[in-house]
């Protein structure tokens, strides 16, 4: 039976319209801000740099309050990135792993890629291959969730973050300024990271805060 349409019916669906489109509207707005809460919650330069706590290759917890009072790398790695094998392959990043700790730096290493990933490997694996390279970071830290990634917005492997004494993020961007795969690149490039770390133990404004990070994307899961 078809009930023909009235001023009053055809006022009713308008207004359900009208819902709908503000509705939606509304919807669009609020996960609008909610990426905006997420970008500005990723850390920032003169800002306290976000906690966490999170697993070891060797099965143990550490938080970043645990290491307050030192200066705090964070290296984002995959080992199967072209980038990262540059700079391991020379022996670039586990040289400067070794110059850091040795003056009391602690050098964590992330690795943020989900299962099935690019890059994942449990924590047997992490320990063989920085035996392998010579590398010496102070922990390496599984992240497969990719929540500690995303707190610290990193993008790619190799991609650095540096945290003063006082918790507060004082670098993050490129271990250098030569954003390719070739190892000859090192000697000619401005070694970023190396330089604000000295700069930190001087005393001195870091030079180059915020630079750009090269390398692989990190292999978040969903």
């Amino acid at each position: 039976m078809n009930i023909p349409m009235t001023s009053t019916t055809a006022s009713f669906r308008g207004a359900l319209s009208r819902r709908a489109v503000l509705a939606g509207a509304a919807l669009a707005a609020t996960m609008a801000m909610t990426g905006m809460a997420q970008a500005q919650a990723q850390a920032q330069i003169d800002q306290p740099a976000p906690a966490f706590s999170a697993t070891t290759a060797d099965g143990k917890t550490v938080t970043l309050d645990s290491y307050k009072g030192k200066t705090v790398v964070l290296e984002w790695t995959n080992h199967d990135c072209p980038f990262v094998k540059k700079h391991y392959g020379s022996g670039n990043i586990p040289a400067l792993q070794k110059e850091a700790t040795a003056q009391g730096v602690v050098w964590l290493q992330v690795i943020s890629s989900a299962p099935g990933q690019q890059g994942h490997v449990d924590g047997a694996t992490a320990t063989k291959l920085n035996k392998d390279r010579g590398a010496a970071p102070t922990q390496v830290l599984l992240d497969p969730s990719g929540q500690l990634g995303k707190a610290y917005g990193a993008q790619t492997s190799p991609h650095l973050f540096i945290v003063n004494p006082q918790g507060v993020l004082v670098y993050k961007g490129g271990i250098d300024s030569i954003a390719t795969a070739k190892a000859d690149d090192i000697a000619k490039a401005d070694p970023y990271v190396k330089t604000a770390l000295g700069e930190l133990a001087a005393g001195k404004k870091i030079t180059h805060a915020s630079t750009k990070p090269y390398g692989c994307s990190i292999k978040y899961g969903s």
